[in-house]
């Protein structure tokens, strides 16, 4: 079992990894409350709720559960409201802890239920997904989505504990898989030239999940993260980076009602867009842009947004985005692989020219 700290002072806490850490999680949320209501979906309940609840009844913890829907389009505001009303309803009280148990959309909304209710309870998450295990459950960001664009309803909340149990991961379709994988691909691009290359050596076994390097991975990824975080947590500066790719796969998603790309394909096709860029921005070598979207073509994720999405409505979802600063809109690009840089002085011309090249860049 490895595990990796997040130093936030007083909201400092651990992450876990391993295969197995599930059979842990009742010992380690009895540190923290002895009553917790499981925010999830019935498919993770089925596939896994039988190994946290023995889990959580060992360490007498006491526990029920708040099924909801899932996919992206269930995260809103309503879907909050149905975990505030449950945790009302039952009397649930500061004392207790919500826990987030499943992927990224389940967490975020176990995350922004806790830190609106009573003004703030604890957040568990554990995280059965790839893309979740590596990114969402660590660094606090918690919210929903707005028609108007992705996660603009929101808070920070920091957790008060990340369970990331590898063995969970044996069940998601591939599509899921490639969506964490995009994820690794971006703190390796962002933050560590040496994990890049480490991916581009393994990312058919990463897919396949093979344990010693899906551990690697997603140890790899919560330490970079940690890392960023503990540096800016609120976003006010540096933890920018970690939104590589996210500008444009955000407006992706917001375009296709998030019902038609998964988040990391999204930002898997966003990261090609800003190496782009990165070359035209931030000086970038454009052998290292080809490394990027060769390696993401190469694990099957999608290196382009498809001609259907016009440039126009693309570009109109990213003025909309909660990265825009002062009317700008922010990029996350690269001025070398394994280093990151935010610029605000992009021209919708240059983004343009990035949407097109990639798209011809696919087509070879």
């Amino acid at each position: 079992m490895y595990k990796e700290r997040v130093e936030l002072g007083s909201r400092s806490y651990e992450i876990v990894i391993g295969a197995g850490a599930l059979e842990q999680a009742g010992a380690l949320l009895a540190r923290q409350c002895d009553r917790t209501l499981v925010v999830t979906n019935r498919r993770v309940d089925r596939l896994h709720g039988g190994r946290l609840y023995a889990s959580l009844d060992k360490a007498s913890v006491r526990w029920k559960k708040a099924l909801l829907p899932e996919g992206e389009e269930s995260k809103n505001i309503a879907s909050v409201a149905r975990v505030h009303d449950i945790l009302a309803r039952d009397g649930y009280d500061r004392d207790c802890v919500v826990t987030g148990f499943g992927g990224g959309v389940t967490g975020d909304i176990a995350g922004f239920a806790a830190a609106t209710y009573m003004r703030g309870v604890k957040v568990a998450q554990i995280p059965t997904t790839l893309l979740a295990q590596v990114d969402s459950s660590v660094g606090g960001k918690t919210g929903v989505n707005h028609p108007m664009g992705k996660n603009l309803i929101g808070s920070f909340h920091q957790p008060c504990m990340v369970v990331a149990d590898i063995d969970a991961l044996r069940t998601l379709p591939r599509a899921e898989v490639l969506c964490g994988v995009a994820e690794i691909i971006k703190y390796g691009a962002i933050a560590a030239e040496d994990f890049f290359e480490f991916l581009e050596k393994s990312a058919e076994k990463l897919i396949d999940l093979d344990t010693k390097t899906v551990a690697r991975a997603v140890r790899t990824s919560c330490r970079i993260k940690a890392r960023v975080v503990e540096s800016d947590e609120l976003e006010g500066g540096r933890r920018a980076i970690l939104n590589f790719g996210h500008t444009v796969g955000h407006s992706i998603e917001a375009v296709t009602g998030y019902k038609v790309f998964k988040h990391g394909h999204a930002v898997a096709m966003g990261m090609v867009v800003a190496s782009i860029l990165s070359c035209i921005k931030s000086g970038l070598k454009e052998k290292d842009a080809e490394r990027i979207a060769g390696l993401i073509k190469r694990t099957g994720l999608p290196a382009a947004p498809p001609v259907g999405l016009t440039i126009k409505s693309l570009l109109k979802a990213m003025e909309h985005d909660k990265k825009v600063k002062a009317g700008k809109i922010r990029f996350a690009l690269l001025p070398r692989l394994g280093e990151c840089e935010i610029r605000d002085d992009i021209t919708l011309e240059e983004i343009t020219m990035a949407i097109e090249k990639s798209r011809l860049q696919n087509e070879r």
